[in-house]
């Protein structure tokens, strides 16, 4: 009998392309269920995984017991890793939601250089999209809404409204913007 779960999601991981880690988020469901507890364990498997699937046109695969989907763009490739019998359909909808979501939110140029200069951003989409293992969201447009939601927040700090304010308005300002997002 299968065991349904929420928890789809055992690793996300973003290379680039000559291999080197620029995202990786590994889920643990409870005490001994991670499979990559040391990070040289996890950089060993990041390293053999993408030798596998630099070359391929595949987008799922089966490696070291675990189902991989994946996908590639210029120096960028992005990983979701699951269970050997989780549902290849789902990870790949979770995977092209939060792709397209990064795509949107770095203005359709999704290189190495823009997933680093937009860390924050990229991140945020992705705990938008799972958590915790738990895939929350697929709809890229969704994802890059929230994760645009969450910038408004910023507080605007122009050079030329600097000029215009004291430090005690400046002051002001930030703590009241403060108090309000504690207040949300």
């Amino acid at each position: 009998m299968v065991n349904l779960s929420l928890y789809t999601v055992r690793a996300v991981i973003v290379l680039d392309g000559e291999g080197n880690r620029l995202i990786a988020k590994y889920y643990t469901r409870g005490p001994g269920e991670q499979s990559y507890k040391t990070l040289k364990e996890q950089k060993k498997f990041e390293s053999e995984l993408f030798g596998k699937t630099k070359k391929t046109n595949s987008q799922v695969i089966l490696y070291d017991g675990q189902t991989v989907v994946f996908t590639a763009s210029s120096d960028v490739y992005i990983y979701l890793v699951g269970d050997p019998e989780e549902n290849e359909l789902l990870l790949l909808a979770a995977l092209q939601g939060f792709y397209d979501a990064v795509c949107q939110l770095v203005k359709y140029d999704l290189s190495k250089r823009k997933v680093l200069d937009n860390l924050d951003m990229v991140v945020l989409a992705l705990d938008e999209t799972i958590d915790d293992g738990i895939i929350l969201e697929t709809d890229a447009n969704v994802i890059a809404s929230n994760v645009s939601k969450r910038g408004v927040d910023t507080i605007d700090v122009s050079l030329s409204n600097i000029n215009e304010q004291t430090i005690i308005d400046a002051y002001k300002q930030a703590k009241e913007r403060f108090n309000l997002a504690l207040l949300r």
